[in-house]
């Protein structure tokens, strides 16, 4: 449905937010890693549902990243059992720190399907190193394409790190859906940058914009 110019109204309990779909079709030069590097890549054979959950609820909250945590448990299992998904982590003084997830299963092509490091490793180029081990076991397949989308909930440099990454914008969407904060997914404090709108309005504590 194309969606009329100007403001469309977003119902009170729901998120909107604009998404961005990206894709590299060739493998592109990496970018260097930074020099005192001394994170570990680990591949996870068979993740369990809750170590997942669990590193996904704690680098994904202030982003809002609810999709794996609504999705049926025999769906979640299905994906993270799946030859065609791979499933690592970024290891850093012992502790799980960065989820990559690879989706293989549509022939020639890779998404990206989730991607993100904790706040522990976050201005310390962590992001970086790990999208660069994304780039070499995306590629170490016989794919023609490479993708990725973010959205305007993620960090505020997601976008412009694909982009310099090696990813090109191809698409744009519109994206509404329970703000996970009203169902109980998240905590109310989560991801202060966006403000929650329930049924009663703004929530406390938001502060207006200055005219």
């Amino acid at each position: 449905m194309m969606l009329p110019d100007g403001y469309s109204d977003v119902p009170a309990g729901k998120l909107a937010s604009v998404v961005t779909c990206l894709e590299m079709l060739a493998r592109p030069p990496l970018r260097p890693d930074p020099a005192d590097a001394a994170w570990r890549l680990r591949r996870v054979e068979h993740p369990e549902p809750a170590w997942y959950r669990d590193l996904f609820r704690r680098i994904g909250l202030d982003w809002l990243w609810y999709s794996r945590l609504v999705m049926p448990l025999a769906d979640l299992e299905a994906i993270l059992g799946s030859a065609d998904v791979e499933v690592y982590t970024l290891a850093a003084e012992g502790r799980d720190e960065g989820l990559l997830e690879l989706d293989f299963r549509e022939a020639g092509q890779c998404e990206l399907a989730f991607y993100g490091v904790s706040g522990a490793v976050q201005g310390r180029g962590a992001g970086r190193w790990l999208m660069n081990r994304a780039i070499e076991h995306a590629w170490s397949r016989p794919i023609g394409r490479f993708w990725v989308h973010t959205c305007t909930l993620d960090h505020p440099d997601a976008l412009a790190f694909y982009l310099r990454s090696g990813f090109r914008a191809y698409a744009r969407r519109i994206e509404v859906a329970d703000d996970p904060r009203l169902t109980g997914l998240a905590p109310r404090s989560a991801a202060k940058h966006v403000p929650i709108v329930d049924a009663r309005g703004a929530s406390p504590g938001t502060v207006p914009l200055a005219d």
